[in-house]
């Protein structure tokens, strides 16, 4: 019987087959989703829009100014690119998919400079 692989080691395996994305952006992916899945309040399946709208929100959340910047240096530069990496954990059996699904999905959905250009954190003094 195979044990199941850990998170780690299938994004090493993504990685050698699909460099575009560092390993530190799955994480981020992962967590994204699990913030959105609460925020929406639903388990399991959410549509890539849904997804687009939670990491967008994660992000800014997590890094304000620089989630662009951030981005960026993972190699995420549209939203396409998250599709991308979703098809990717799909492809290892990390996330499914329904038949309705597909990486058209997260085609330009918003334009990264609307959506991280004017980020603003609040500073309490």
């Amino acid at each position: 019987m195979e044990e199941k692989k850990d998170f780690s080691r299938i994004i090493e395996e993504v990685f050698t087959r699909d460099s575009r994305y560092k390993p530190d952006s799955y994480e981020f992916l992962m967590q994204s989703l699990a913030f959105t899945q609460k925020k929406l309040k639903r388990q399991g399946h959410i549509s890539g829009r849904e997804l687009l709208e939670g990491i967008r929100e994660f992000a800014i959340d997590q890094y304000g100014p620089m989630a662009k910047t951030v981005l960026s240096h993972w190699g995420i530069s549209k939203t396409r690119d998250f599709g991308n990496m979703v098809f990717n954990l799909i492809e290892e059996k990390v996330l499914s998919r329904t038949e309705e699904d597909s990486l058209d999905d997260f085609n330009d959905i918003y334009d990264f400079d609307s959506a991280f250009g004017n980020v603003l954190r609040n500073i309490t003094i």
